[in-house]
């Protein structure tokens, strides 16, 4: 039987095995599915039965990757949290950032590599050249879901 909790649970696995610790990815699901969409530290200790310290560490990795804010309600005293609208952009953009790295870390490679005749260099010249491609085309690919998610009613 499939429920809310399995899902966050799945959740967590998935989002694990991406990078982030179980926790975190639980937190992301459950902001997924809950009502109301923002919860306090207390909801998220009840709903995924994990400790304080525990919300507390992967909140702090979420709000530091703009993939969960901190927001305040009037009239309220606590600390609410909830998806950053703009998450799995920023999701995106961080893989983005990754790409970069591993072509610049490439090219430093083939640098080393400069005297080396060219089968010794292709390695690494196709990380340089896919990652270049994926590089260029990122922006492209954010501006058209920008222009998907507003065509589907789905900006905020």
């Amino acid at each position: 039987m499939d429920t809310l909790q399995q899902f966050t649970e799945d959740l967590g696995l998935y989002f694990e095995a991406n990078g982030l610790t179980r926790t975190a990815g639980r937190i992301i699901g459950w902001l997924l599915v809950c009502d109301p969409p923002q919860q306090t530290m207390p909801d998220l200790v009840e709903a995924l039965g994990i400790s304080k310290s525990n919300i507390s560490t992967a909140l702090t990795l979420l709000r530091q990757n703009r993939l969960v804010d901190r927001i305040s309600l009037p009239g309220q005293r606590r600390d609410y949290f909830r998806l950053n609208p703009d998450l799995w952009t920023n999701a995106f953009l961080a893989r983005a950032g990754e790409i970069r790295a591993l072509r610049l870390l490439a090219e430093r490679g083939l640098n080393l590599l400069a005297d080396a005749p060219p089968e010794s260099r292709r390695r690494l010249e196709l990380v340089r050249e896919m990652n270049a491609f994926m590089e260029e085309e990122f922006p492209r690919l954010i501006a058209r879901w920008n222009e998907v998610k507003k065509a589907k009613g789905l900006d905020e």
